[in-house]
């Protein structure tokens, strides 16, 4: 009997396999793809539908001592609530890639001023008021927002690594704030905004000493209005370092730090360490090599600009650019000492601190726990969920959820008693010798579209040209004009002189007036101790001292009085 051959199960399966119809096999593959996709993107879409109408709970994190997390967090509702996430914007990257390409950013009218540092840069300062808003205009234009002896609370606002006032997440803070009342003003960074660099100057992580020029400038300008910060990404790390240094000493009086990233070289690590992150470490690389070649002409001849170039990574761009500007031996040396970390311990003024857990840039291993647990000052705010800057809410994502807790942490923080009125100093840096905020800033605009600062015209230009127009239409003559010039240069000289005389007054009075009720305590209490002091001597030495007086007594009386008299 002849023997079949054996079939092989190999060609079974292939047999079978061909049975299955093609459209199922395109529906696995879909199927595969969701679920890579599902886990590479961090989907978290069916946690949504469980938490649908509760929401992510909103964790806070304070000193159990502290007034201001009993107090003024406990005030804010929407941090006793939940965070309820866009359900189709359910991933770290959907939120972060959705506030990056669209956003839904409200329209805004800015007011522009220009402020020239000491070492010759420019930062762009755009203003945003009520007013600005309820115009509901969307262009960018040229005039002041607040006047001399206005009260209106300011809040000052720190763009994040290569963004400015445009970017879509600061257009919803300053609209939501000027919605409310609040005069916004967003400190673009150097070379951002649309402003050319003019100094050898550039801005970095831990670079501070633009924002506190900005702050005392701004404190200066109008005394009467409370100032308030609000820093995001690298300018929280900013403005969180920034208070750190200054302590008690800074005129803010309250201050908000959004998805800071804490510690730069573990953020620095944590970016290079998955496939998903590297991709927003190449994203922030081309940033930043779009602003250098903005600043080309500048930049070339300071840095190792075929470095630049080649940067394929952040610490590249850093190694070769932000390290070499900013003098720093290594990158590691830049990252240990910008890290608001080191900071925190110092920082004196009411601040609210949020992050998202799946911040896909700054990283959650980077918060910075017991440290604002120890600090009575720091409310941190932390959700599940976010992404970077993101926060949408709402089925429609509309609106983000950290500003909406900002608004309110700095409403009740206004009304609370924890706030009380800094005494009033004055300008920390005397203003003739600070180029500062133009009153109608003249810009020169090149070819590529940058902007670079022109200085307002002097005053002695201005009253050449009031001296002029009166010539021509008064038909005044030479005698006349030098009689104008000197009348205008001795009122200006009897002016400052008066100044000058009613501030020394003043630093005079303040000064003595403290010292002398000083003198007069102490004067009090020197009396006292003297009159103590006595009596207890007089106490101590009375029986020696006592017997010597009834000795010499009795010998003085013996020789005046009869001896008869003492004798028995």
């Amino acid at each position: 009997m002849d023997c079949e051959p054996a079939i092989s199960p190999y060609d079974l399966l292939f047999q079978a396999l061909a049975l299955i119809p093609v459209s199922h096999y395109f529906l696995a593959a879909f199927s595969l793809l969701l679920v890579f996709l599902y886990n590479f993107l961090e989907i978290h879409f069916f946690h949504d539908l469980l938490t649908l109408f509760r929401g992510d709970a909103v964790t806070l994190t304070y000193n159990s001592s502290s007034d201001l997390g009993r107090s003024v967090a406990a005030k804010c509702k929407i941090l006793q609530q939940r965070y309820l996430v866009t359900p189709w914007l359910s991933s770290p990257h959907l939120q972060t890639a959705f506030l990056t390409f669209h956003g839904r950013p409200p329209p805004v009218t800015y007011r522009r001023h220009l402020f020239r540092a000491f070492d010759g840069g420019t930062i762009a300062l755009d203003w945003l008021s009520y007013s600005d808003v309820r115009e509901g205009a969307s262009a960018l234009i040229d005039g002041s927002t607040a006047h001399k002896g206005d009260k209106t609370p300011i809040v000052i606002v720190i763009p994040g690594l290569t963004s400015d006032s445009t970017a879509t997440y600061v257009k919803h803070l300053a609209f939501n704030l000027a919605r409310q009342g609040w005069n916004v003003v967003v400190s673009n960074h150097r070379g951002l905004g649309g402003v050319s660099l003019t100094s050898d100057c550039c801005y970095n992580a831990g670079w501070t000493e633009d924002v506190r020029k900005i702050i005392d400038h701004i404190h200066c300008e109008y005394p009467e209005a409370p100032l308030y910060a609000v820093g995001t990404s690298i300018g929280a790390n900013i403005l969180v370092k920034y208070l750190g240094e200054e302590g008690a000493n800074t005129p803010v009086i309250g201050a908000a730090a959004i998805c800071s990233p804490w510690d730069l070289l573990v953020c620095d690590r944590f970016i290079n360490r998955r496939p998903m992150q590297k991709i927003y470490d190449r994203a922030l690389t081309v940033g930043l090599q779009g602003y250098a070649q903005l600043h080309q002409s500048i930049l070339s001849r300071l840095v190792n600009w075929e470095g630049v170039e080649k940067s394929s990574s952040v610490r590249d761009f850093d190694n070769h650019a932000t390290r070499v500007l900013g003098k720093f031996e290594t990158v590691d040396t830049y990252y240990r000492r910008s890290s608001s970390t080191n900071y925190i311990e110092n920082v004196s003024v009411p601040l609210l601190c949020v992050s998202a857990l799946d911040d896909p840039v700054c990283t959650s291993e980077a918060i910075p726990w017991d440290e604002c647990r120890v600090n009575e000052n720091i409310v941190l705010a932390t959700t599940p969920h976010g992404g970077h800057l993101a926060f949408y809410e709402g089925i429609t994502a509309s609106g983000i959820w950290w500003v909406r807790v900002v608004n309110e942490f700095f409403g009740v923080l206004r009304t609370s008693p924890l706030i009380k009125r800094q005494k009033m100093q004055g300008c920390p840096v005397p203003k003739p010798l600070q180029s500062s905020i133009d009153q109608a800033p003249y810009l020169n605009v090149t070819g590529d579209g940058m902007v670079t600062a022109m200085g307002n015209e002097p005053r002695d230009a201005l009253q050449e040209d009031t001296l002029t127009e009166h010539t021509i239409h008064g038909k005044k003559d030479e005698g006349t004009i030098s009689d104008n010039r000197a009348n205008f240069e001795l009122t200006d000289k009897m002016n400052s002189d008066e100044q000058i005389k009613q501030q020394v007054e003043k630093n005079v009075k303040d000064l003595i007036v403290p010292v002398q009720v000083r003198i007069d305590k102490l004067s009090r209490r020197s009396r006292q101790s003297i009159w103590l002091l006595a009596y207890i001597a007089i106490i101590t030495t009375w029986p020696f001292v006592g017997s010597i007086i009834v000795s010499v007594l009795k010998k003085r009386f013996k020789t005046l009085i009869p001896g008869t008299l003492f004798r028995k």
